[in-house]
């Protein structure tokens, strides 16, 4: 039974990214263009996260932050105690220096994600899903590491529709577990339709 979910789970991903990328294109080409006139360098990021079988692949997004981002965060964590704290507990900082103008609201909106349908088409991601982790992550979740593992991580779940940056750390695997356990077609569904509100009122959106 859950062999047969989790290929209409696949059929419905497929479908609904390849109406998606149709639809959206025309945006995503005008975003692509503000991001290179203001900011010239790569208009698509692609960082390596950890998938399902805890084999990696290039997560993408569009940049949203400077091009040298990862030397000014390794700057910021050396000089900063506050930062380091932030970095330390959530992974994210509230006020990240290395964002882009454009970037604040491509973040807030969720738009930074779109290029993830193609991570979707390619059955490296889902729909629905545990946000894709990095490398530095996988201790947080400890002996839960293998729920995560289970599933394609995703666009959207539990943690988004649930709260996103305002949950801990420590809630959002509880999440992740929960979604692994109990994740069913309908159960997507489901939260797609909740993750509507939650981009538009930009619930711990950041």
């Amino acid at each position: 039974m859950r062999r047969i979910d989790d290929m209409a789970s696949r059929a419905l991903d497929v479908t609904i990214a390849l109406i998606a990328l149709l639809i959206l294109a025309p945006l995503m080409l005008i975003i692509a263009a503000v991001i290179y006139i203001l900011d010239p360098g790569p208009i698509i990021f692609a960082h390596q996260r950890i998938g399902r079988g805890g084999r990696a692949f290039p997560c993408l997004k569009f940049r949203s932050m400077v091009v040298d981002a990862d030397a000014r965060l390794r700057h910021l964590l050396e000089t900063s105690a506050e930062a380091r704290e932030e970095w330390e507990r959530d992974h994210k900082l509230r006020d990240d220096p290395r964002v882009i103008g454009i970037g604040k609201f491509l973040r807030k909106t969720s738009l930074d994600e779109l290029p993830q349908l193609i991570n979707v088409v390619r059955g490296e991601m889902s729909l629905v899903g545990p946000r894709p982790i990095v490398v530095g992550e996988i201790a947080r979740y400890g002996r839960y590491f293998e729920h995560y593992c289970a599933v394609r991580p995703g666009i959207t779940g539990l943690w988004q529709v649930g709260g996103r940056n305002d949950v801990s750390y420590r809630r959002r695997v509880a999440y992740d577990v929960t979604y692994s356990r109990a994740r069913s077609c309908a159960m997507n569904v489901k939260i797609m339709a909740y993750t509507v509100p939650s981009v538009l009122f930009q619930r711990g959106s950041y």
